[in-house]
């Protein structure tokens, strides 16, 4: 029988995790030069367009169907058949299948809407297109059923065979596009003027303002996860507060000690990484868990963007740095601080007096997604690269992907506005 309550509270979820959406494109536009702001939100909204009707056709049957092996699901919801009358969930908290499609349709709309990050102001926005459709089928619905397919009914290798703990996608989401836009940033090359000219944010209250979008919908990405509004819902939402809190702080603490001033750019980044490390693990810790997480990975992170420039990759926005490594910090924590007081359904981590056991699966969960997503999006971008170009001409990244690819600028500052 369905649960009203639970049914409400996954389908909040819903809106709040697609809601995220628009806003990594504003936090995304502010972060970019004004030349290119526009074109960065049309990646993530187009994003949303492919993304949801791929799901329709096919994406929600390959990540949940009837799992094959542990690899895919089969085919038996294409168009989303065979979903009207049925159910998803544990005993005791049963929603529609469609609730549940419709939550993780948003999951796949974000992960891929984060790469778009990577290869700012220098991607062909046509290649992006179709980058999308193939990346989506052949990268995110595997690992998709890997990981969340036990949720849905079916069983993915990674959490049903192999006994990893991820509770809201610190693989499928996080080491999934850390992994993918590496590999995006090196196939596309540097930006012309990488490391000798500036390329700072050109609005900074977009930034803020699309961080905190994204700090509101984290709640319905975490807590939406339990599928019930139950007290493990509530764990991990105030684990999700309390490790973005801490992150927040952390990074802007090292910018100071390192830098002599704290940044708002510092202040949103951290945010994000404490809300990226604490996905999958938000159902598993306790609140002092989640603080020590937190603490932790927005230093990290911090560390880890600034050595973009030292290995001389160019992942623009910083994907790798934030959402990579936060993610291989979550999975990992897991390992340490997992404790079955927050959730029976878990583990116990090495400070909580577990063993090595729960480590190491986590640490093949990590290996193999993020060895497989980087692999195959390497050569999706090699092949579009090869084929249609996926870099935008020089004088095309030089003029501005706005005007180029939109035929519109974020900014009328010609004073024509003043006639309107």
């Amino acid at each position: 029988m369905i649960n009203s309550g639970d049914t409400a509270w996954v389908l909040i979820s819903a809106a709040l995790v697609l809601f995220m959406t628009p806003g990594l494109a504003i936090f995304y536009a502010g972060m970019v030069r004004a030349k290119s702001a526009l074109n960065m939100m049309m990646m993530s909204f187009s994003a949303i367009g492919i993304t949801t009707m791929i799901w329709v056709l096919y994406g929600y049957s390959l990540a949940f169907g009837k799992s094959q092996g542990g690899l895919i699901g089969n085919l038996d919801h294409l168009g989303l058949a065979n979903t009207l009358d049925q159910f998803s969930g544990a005993e005791g908290h049963q929603i529609p299948a469609l609730a549940f499609a419709m939550f993780q349709l948003t999951f796949a709309i974000i992960t891929v809407a984060l790469l778009s990050g990577a290869i700012a102001d220098r991607a062909k926005f046509s290649a992006w297109l179709i980058f999308v459709g193939v990346w989506i089928t052949l990268v995110y619905l595997p690992i998709a059923h890997w990981a969340f397919a036990s949720q849905g009914g079916t069983g993915g290798w990674i959490i049903d065979k192999l006994g990893a703990l991820d509770f809201a996608g610190g693989t499928v989401v996080e080491i999934n596009s850390g992994a993918a836009a590496l590999a995006l940033a090196l196939v596309l090359g540097k930006r012309e003027g990488f490391k000798t000219e500036s390329m700072r944010p050109h609005n900074m209250p977009l930034v803020l303002l699309g961080a905190g979008m994204l700090w509101f919908g984290w709640f319905g990405f975490n807590a939406g996860s339990a599928l019930s509004a139950g007290s493990l819902a509530a764990t991990a939402m105030i684990n999700t507060q309390i490790c973005t809190a801490a992150a927040a702080m952390s990074w802007v603490l090292l910018e100071r000690f390192r830098d002599g001033k704290a940044t708002t750019l510092g202040i949103a980044s951290g945010a994000i990484a404490g809300a990226v490390a604490i996905t999958p693990a938000c159902g598993y810790v306790n609140p002092l868990g989640a603080l020590v997480i937190g603490l932790i990975a927005g230093a990290l992170s911090a560390f880890a963007v600034s050595r973009k420039y030292k290995w001389g990759y160019d992942d623009s926005l910083d994907v790798v740095g934030v959402h990579g490594i936060g993610g291989l910090l979550g999975m990992l924590a897991i390992g340490f601080l997992a404790t079955t007081t927050a959730n029976s359904a878990g583990g116990l981590g090495l400070l909580n007096g577990g063993s090595t056991d729960l480590l190491g699966k986590q640490s093949i969960a990590i290996l193999a997604t993020a060895a497989f997503s980087f692999t195959a999006t390497w050569l999706i971008a090699t092949l579009i690269s090869k084929t249609i170009g996926f870099r935008a001409k020089r004088e095309d990244e030089l003029t501005g992907l706005d005007t180029v690819y939109h035929a519109e600028s974020a900014y009328d500052i010609s004073g024509n506005a003043n006639r309107y």
